[in-house]
């Protein structure tokens, strides 16, 4: 059997160096392109696919400096910027955010790992990811199953992204201006988001998201 041909994707050349080693220890995968973010990669697989030598799995983290996003990156990969058919993207980061892992996963991501994680577990997933099937961090898979075993209304894609944006101090008009919708519709979003997380106020909003890893503190 061939290997999994692998592209790592990191803007952290030491970090990139440690996966590299670790993936060189799993039978049947090897790494044959690096990328330090998003834009490289799509060049990456552009290149190896006019080669006639496709990458059959990215192995991607989700910041890259000020360089192309892990989600931005792929969802452009699983639309078929980098060549067609797409190959499958694996997420492996160190961020664990409910609203990283929607971002990630509606953009098209076959899984979701955490950097931390035993290799193992990672190889596992490189395998699942690679034969098109989901892989999901134990940790990850475990939130997400007790947010569906929760009762309390769970917070829309749309709302985390509101959320995310009036952590940054965004006024309704700025929020209303990045989302292309309008000051009403911001304020409605905003009483639902408060109803669902049970406070009554921006500040109190923010803590209580972060605190729950809907969003990343600032």
């Amino acid at each position: 059997m061939k290997d999994i041909r692998v592209l790592l994707v990191d803007d952290h050349p030491v970090v990139r160096a440690g996966l590299r080693a670790m993936l060189a220890d799993f039978p049947g995968v090897a790494v044959v392109a690096e990328a330090a973010d998003g834009a490289a990669a799509l060049l990456e697989l552009t290149r190896l696919n006019t080669l006639g030598e496709p990458v059959q799995l990215v192995l991607m983290d989700l910041q890259m400096g000020s360089g192309m996003d892990g989600v931005t990156a792929t969802g452009k990969i699983r639309a078929g910027e980098g060549g067609s058919p797409p190959p499958p993207v694996l997420i492996l980061t160190t961020y664990d955010t409910d609203a990283d892992i929607l971002a990630a996963v509606e953009a098209g991501a076959s899984g979701y790992m955490l950097k931390d994680a035993p290799p193992e577990q990672i190889r596992q997933a490189v395998l699942a990811a690679a034969s098109g099937e989901t892989a999901l961090d134990p940790e990850v898979a475990a939130r997400l199953m007790g947010r569906i075993r929760n009762p309390s209304p769970a917070l829309s894609g749309r709302e985390v992204e509101l959320l995310e944006l009036l952590a940054t101090g965004m006024s309704n008009r700025a929020l209303a201006k990045q989302l292309f919708i309008s000051e009403a519709t911001v304020k409605t979003h905003l009483v639902h988001i408060y109803a669902k997380l049970g406070v009554d106020n921006r500040t109190a909003a923010i803590a209580a998201a972060t605190k729950q890893r809907i969003i990343r503190g600032q």
